[in-house]
């Protein structure tokens, strides 16, 4: 059994197909499904199902296919303890980020970390939770920054911010004469929402729950229409369909009055989400996580809430050692 037919087997039952896990690879077929056959010889059991045009993996070798994942996890750990001997932030960080914090804290996190720590280049890759949470998992991913609530993931965690929500309008609509806006008075509105698996939609349905009547399947969609990102639902907005919700960091200035929109901040209690970085406890480099925590603190996000001294705008480093979770 050799370290490479386990990173066979691992990319096998990813893809479910020999071909594209021999590319994956980067090997040609024949030569990977060798490999796996010898494997299965030498452990005396059938890890695929080789019949139709998908490969499936047997209930055994699932177990075996889990476990090749930790050995492989642990044996790139051993590199990265003889690397961080010499350099702790050496080599590239893979970050995940969720689709609705990427696009307002990568350019200004990339520019610091260019500036800051030249030697660790970030591979980015965005996603929606659950897919980071298993590329986590999986050792395909460093870290990964999301918003809570999470599901039960076993990964140690930083609180980095807190971020609250603001209504968006067109400019012609009555609630531009308010300051403010009570979260109650949604439900009579038509609201704009992202499409399923956005975390950023369930929190906007908490903060109305009225709303999720409508927004299930098999309701109809009378009183919401869905986006696929948040800068799509912003031109929706601005065309009169209705209203929405959005995270502080994506609106650069409230007060702007040259724009088809208008934000206006909820009545406090202001709802809002915690954004926090999630990472392996097996993870060696915890040295590039510091980094990248120290990083965003530096960034000062639009209406971002500091932890440590409760005001707008600002990050501190002292919020990112206030949670450090099991």
């Amino acid at each position: 059994m050799t370290l490479t037919e386990l990173k066979y087997i691992v990319a096998v039952a990813r893809a479910k197909h020999f071909g594209h896990a021999a590319e994956a690879c980067f090997v040609a077929q024949p030569t990977l499904s060798v490999a796996i056959k010898k494997l299965e010889d030498e452990l005396g059991v059938m890890l695929f199902e080789r019949g139709g045009a998908e490969i499936s993996v047997t209930p055994l070798g699932a177990q075996i296919v889990a476990q090749a994942e930790r050995v492989l996890e642990q044996t790139a750990a051993i590199k990265e303890l003889a690397k961080q001997n010499k350099d702790p932030l050496a080599g590239p960080l893979r970050l995940g980020v969720i689709y609705t914090i990427g696009p307002y804290l990568l350019p200004p996190l990339v520019k610091t970390m260019i500036e800051k720590t030249p030697q660790m280049p970030l591979i980015l890759q965005e996603n929606f939770t659950v897919k980071l949470l298993e590329l986590l998992r999986q050792g395909e991913l460093d870290a990964a920054i999301m918003a809570l609530p999470l599901p039960e993931h076993g990964m140690a965690m930083q609180t980095l911010y807190d971020e609250p929500f603001v209504v968006a309008m067109p400019n012609n609509h009555p609630w531009v004469a308010r300051e403010s806006i009570p979260a109650e008075d949604l439900k009579s509105e038509t609201m704009l929402l992202l499409g399923a698996g956005h975390c950023f939609r369930d929190q906007v349905l908490e903060v109305c729950p009225e709303m999720a009547r409508f927004a299930t399947p098999g309701n109809g969609m009378q009183r919401t229409f869905e986006g696929s990102s948040l800068e799509t639902i912003r031109h929706m907005v601005a065309s009169g369909i209705g209203l929405t919700v959005l995270p502080r960091a994506s609106v650069a200035d409230m007060e702007a009055k040259d724009g088809m929109l208008q934000f206006r901040p909820f009545d406090d209690p202001q709802p809002s989400r915690r954004v926090v970085i999630l990472w392996r406890k097996s993870f060696t480099r915890k040295a590039a996580i510091d980094a990248l925590c120290e990083a965003i603190a530096q960034i000062r996000l639009p209406g971002v809430i500091d932890l440590g001294s409760n005001k707008l705008g600002s990050n501190n480093p002292s919020l990112n050692k206030a949670e450090a979770a099991d």
